[in-house]
């Protein structure tokens, strides 16, 4: 039996490989690809990265020590006063990760296209993902501690929206089902949701907040993500179903456009 974050993180010994099947798809046919050497490496963009930190915070509600990644585009100086882009990694991630992801270099050639700036940050999640297990609330971390903790370094965290892929798809989607109100807009980048899911059954509380959608048709969940939408009680602004897998590929290639799409939402 392959547990959901097995799934996610590519794990469960030959599924990790991308050839046991799953609802008739293979998992990840990119990945097995690039390690043989026929796929690129994931398109990061050739642009300044602007200033970047990964800070130590204490959550209450996650009970320890986290890092908090921010990033300012280029050219904003320490982006005092700009809104803010809530980055929910998925399984596999964490806030660790979001440098060498590139994530800065993404936000500065956003902006250097014409998208109004923002700032991006983002924390880690639990042993459960971006829900709670009892005896930590990574939901509550987002919606109670993490604005303060913006507002600290000048930021507005009053105008902010959510961004979260695989795992923190879910999450994300979660959250405003929980708190409509608390984003302006959300993208989900292949959200790790299955049928039988609570988070399908509750798609009427989303009710009329803005949200963007990608998916690869060759991702596992693709089938659950086009239930998703077909399921929300309004047809998301963007909906984007391409060539690709659930791998950090496709998200990549998607990153401008769903950064040029987010910020908008935040003015």
């Amino acid at each position: 039996m392959i547990t959901r974050r097995q799934l996610l993180s590519g794990g469960a010994g030959v599924a990790g490989l991308g050839v046991l099947g799953f609802g008739g798809l293979q998992l990840a046919p990119d990945r097995y690809k690039q390690r043989l050497g026929l796929l690129p490496e994931p398109y990061v963009p050739d642009a300044p990265e602007g200033r970047v930190r990964l800070d130590k915070v204490r959550s209450a509600d996650m009970g320890g020590v986290l890092d908090l990644f921010t990033a300012v585009p280029a050219g904003t100086g320490d982006g005092a006063g700009l809104p803010v882009v809530v980055v929910m990694h998925g399984s596999s991630a964490s806030a660790a990760d979001f440098r060498g992801f590139g994530f800065g270099r993404f936000l500065t050639r956003a902006v250097e296209r014409g998208a109004p700036p923002f700032v991006l940050a983002g924390t880690d999640d639990g042993p459960s993902g971006w829900v709670s297990d009892g005896s930590i609330d990574p939901r509550r971390l987002i919606t109670e501690e993490l604005p303060g903790w913006l507002e600290d370094r000048g930021f507005d965290a009053g105008r902010r929206a959510l961004w979260g892929w695989s795992r923190g798809g879910y999450g994300a989607l979660s959250l405003v089902e929980a708190r409509p109100t608390w984003a302006r807009a959300a993208a989900l980048f292949s959200p790790a949701v299955s049928e039988g899911d609570d988070v399908l059954a509750n798609l009427d509380d989303v009710g009329d907040l803005p949200l963007g959608v990608w998916c690869g048709r060759d991702d596992a969940f693709y089938p659950a993500v086009q239930t998703l939408v077909s399921r929300l009680p309004q047809r998301p602004e963007v909906v984007t179903f391409a060539d690709g897998g659930h791998d950090q590929r496709f998200w990549n290639d998607h990153t401008l456009a769903a950064f040029s799409w987010l910020a908008p939402q935040l003015q």
